[in-house]
């Protein structure tokens, strides 16, 4: 509401704050919550220097899992809630004023009906990913147990009871298709159009004097406490020891990343680099696989018409709603026995990667093919080209949008996954976020929080190159020199 409704001087920030959880591990903001909440925290620094109170170790367990999610997941919720704050029709909020409502009535009867639809997408997603979220709750959950974590300690425990774990997956599996049901019954057959494809001339207009208090009431303070987060993060890895010794250095990075030169080159003698060699190739061959089988495949939903359309589409929209610790046990289950035993392997990350990710390259391509009309490619068939050759030199072109979303979302969605990979890693293929996890259960927060940096350098630098390379769909005519020329000439004459 804010962003959309609001002439808010900093909205833009806003909107930047909801890419940074995106592109971070979810667990980094937990190691964020420690930094201020925890034992040698700021605030329980604070606290105990300034009015003598030990704030003791609330943040771990419940309360610190809830935090941490929340503002893991409410970015994911923005981002399906902007679209659909955006579309509401300001004709719509025009005509209940017009019959005398007040600006509130109008807010309560009119707007927030409309925004149902994606307020239950946003309630259903996030409630998924909470299910699955394995990061933050292993990270400060202590004693405090949940499905993730009780999954995860009995595949990995001394009894390695797979049984137990499957169970309980199974549990994890009935609450996430529950809340699909719930979602479809509040959404139900009811219509939430408002944009009928003509000309719209209304105006937006401001929300309520109480509503606007309130949502500011709410986001400043959320918007602060998320910058703050990740400022610590990136301090925390060139302190010596949070909380005890400020001292600028750069040992956890040499920990890390450490190399030397040799007789025979480069010797990688930091403790992440297998780790982050193995995630990056990892993420570098599933991210196209993905791409390509996802466009490919909305390519086929949206032009192809064949007995079980429907029920391969769910198919593949069915491995984004299972939650991962979910799917990370059924590929043990599968994959652990003859003949097709490869638990421990690249091969079986890689897999885990493309279909775990492919319903978005799925959902992207089939919404930019839905903005192009047949008759293109019934153009390019008269013209006698083959289907291969319209597919890369007229459609692929024309929604290099949708590429840019796939290729993006499958390789920080790989190099940041946690739940669905912690079952299937090994000592010959270790994922990053494990390597980060496993420091953080140990408490060297330095080394965790030096990797989590350079993970998310690491992936800015990766979606620069990604639209570099993939480049941007020019749609418009382009002009000559001459009618350049031409129109600066028009345009001084003015």
């Amino acid at each position: 509401m804010i962003v959309v409704r609001t002439d808010f001087k900093y909205r833009r920030l806003v909107r930047l704050l909801t890419v940074m959880p995106i592109i971070a591990p979810s667990f980094v903001l937990g190691m964020g919550l420690i930094l201020i909440f925890g034992r040698s925290g700021l605030v329980n620094q604070a606290a105990t220097y300034f009015f003598d109170i030990n704030m003791g170790r609330w943040i771990y367990g419940f309360n610190g899992i809830w935090l941490a999610q929340v503002f893991s997941f409410t970015p994911t919720a923005f981002l399906i809630l902007i679209g659909v704050a955006e579309g509401i029709s300001p004709t719509m909020e025009e005509a209940s004023q017009t019959l005398r409502a007040s600006a509130m009535r109008t807010f309560m009867k009119v707007t927030l009906p409309l925004m149902t639809p994606g307020l239950a997408n946003g309630f259903l997603v996030v409630f998924i990913e909470s299910l699955a979220d394995f990061g933050n709750p292993v990270v400060l959950g202590g004693s405090f147990g949940v499905l993730s974590t009780e999954i995860f300690f009995a595949v990995v425990g001394a009894q390695a009871d797979f049984g137990r774990a499957a169970t309980l997956a199974l549990i994890l599996l009935c609450f996430a298709l529950g809340a699909f049901v719930a979602q479809r019954r509040v959404v139900g057959r009811r219509s939430y159009t408002s944009l009928s494809g003509k000309g719209d001339a209304g105006l937006r207009q401001p929300l309520p004097a109480v509503v606007r208090r309130t949502a500011l009431a709410v986001a400043i303070p959320f918007a602060l406490l998320t910058c703050t987060l990740y400022a610590l993060i990136l301090v925390g890895g060139f302190v010596r020891t949070w909380g005890r010794d400020w001292t600028f250095t750069l040992l956890h990075f040499q920990r890390a990343f450490g190399f030397e030169w040799g007789a025979n080159g480069v010797l990688w003698s930091g403790g992440a680099w297998a780790s982050f060699f193995t995630t990056v190739q990892l993420a570098a061959v599933a991210a196209p696989l993905t791409a390509v089988l996802g466009l490919l495949a909305a390519w086929i939903f949206s032009r192809q018409q064949f007995r079980g359309r429907s029920t391969l589409e769910f198919a593949l929209m069915l491995t984004f709603c299972v939650p991962g610790t979910v799917i990370g046990v059924a590929y043990i289950l599968t994959y652990n026995v003859p003949p097709l035993e490869i638990t421990g392997t690249a091969i079986i990350l890689v897999i885990c990667f493309v279909f775990r990710n492919l319903p978005v390259g799925v959902r992207s391509g089939a919404a930019a093919l839905s903005q192009l009309d047949r008759s293109l490619d019934e153009a390019s068939a008269v013209l006698r080209a083959s289907t291969w050759r319209t597919l890369t030199r007229v459609v692929l072109p024309l929604i290099k949008p949708a590429i840019v979303t796939a290729l993006v979302y499958s390789f920080v969605r790989a190099m940041t996954t946690v739940s669905a990979v912690i079952f299937l890693v090994s000592a010959q293929h270790e994922m990053a976020t494990v390597w980060i996890i496993q420091r953080t259960i140990n408490g060297e927060y330095g080394q965790a929080i030096a990797y989590s940096t350079v993970l998310i350098v690491l992936m800015v630098a990766a979606i620069g190159l990604i639209q570099l390379l993939v480049g941007r769909r020019r749609l418009g005519r382009r002009e000559s020199p001459e009618a350049g020329r031409q129109l600066k000439s028009i345009e001084g004459f003015s």
